[in-house]
């Protein structure tokens, strides 16, 4: 069961307390800020009963009090709520890209810490030091969080690095294990299993239950990736938190 809105995204509910607007299909960057745009917007209009906005690639996942959106007559929950959707979401909201922090992530790269940082060279036909200068130069945003708690998807790698999965993963990756898998970048935020071209890692720590904001990243920030050599790391690893 899905409606379709005159601003071309497409409403479904997904059980009782679930709403999923669909924006597109694929993974790219336009259809991305399309949906941290509306997550910015509807934040800002502080519509009532909604618990939480939960972004993907392509879709805006709305978790809400069904008894407050009851409808009447027994109109179901979420059709009283996608109503409502409908009249906010054709007011074009601004771009969220603006309101997004900008994350400085130092990361050491090849070496212990980034193990497939050769093959991934080889891969692209680049030297080591131009696929570092090309991942640390680039302009990431955090497409969504995923997979683990803190682990940020992100949109932004430079085409000539993209490189397939591993066909078979590894059982232990190292927390803050900056990884290409391809299309994508991403940053291990705790030791787990895995299968992306690890190329480098990052002391800080992305995923903490102990702090106020548990995530480092969240979706819609900015990332900026810079080269660090392994006396920095070792300096910020054991800098207190």
């Amino acid at each position: 069961m899905r409606l379709a809105t005159a601003t071309g995204i497409e409403i479904e509910p997904l059980g009782e307390n679930l709403l999923l607007l669909r924006f597109g299909t694929g993974i790219d960057r336009a259809t991305n800020a399309r949906v941290h745009a509306a997550a910015a917007w509807l934040r800002e209009v502080e519509m009532p009963g909604l618990l939480d906005l939960i972004p993907t690639y392509a879709t805006l996942a709305l978790h809400y009090d069904a008894t407050f959106w009851a409808g009447r007559d027994g109109e179901p929950s979420w059709r009283h709520l996608a109503g409502t959707l409908q009249a906010v979401l054709a007011t074009p909201p601004r771009e969220a890209t603006a309101a997004g922090r900008v994350i400085d992530v130092p990361v050491c790269y090849g070496g212990e810490h980034g193990i497939d940082l050769a093959a991934v060279a080889t891969h692209a036909a680049l030297t080591i030091e131009e696929v570092v200068a090309r991942h640390s130069g680039g302009d990431y945003q955090v497409a969504m969080l995923g997979f683990a708690p803190g682990f940020p998807y992100l949109l932004g790698l430079d085409p000539a690095l993209r490189m397939p999965r591993h066909a078979q993963p590894r059982l232990r990756v190292a927390a803050g294990s900056v990884a290409i898998g391809g299309a994508q970048t991403g940053i291990y935020p705790a030791e787990l299993p895995g299968g992306w071209q690890l190329i480098g890692r990052t002391p800080l720590r992305l995923f903490d239950p102990a702090r106020a904001e548990p995530s480092l990243l969240l979706p819609g920030d900015r990332v900026r990736f810079r080269a660090i050599d392994a006396a920095e790391f070792v300096r910020l690893e054991q800098a207190p938190a």
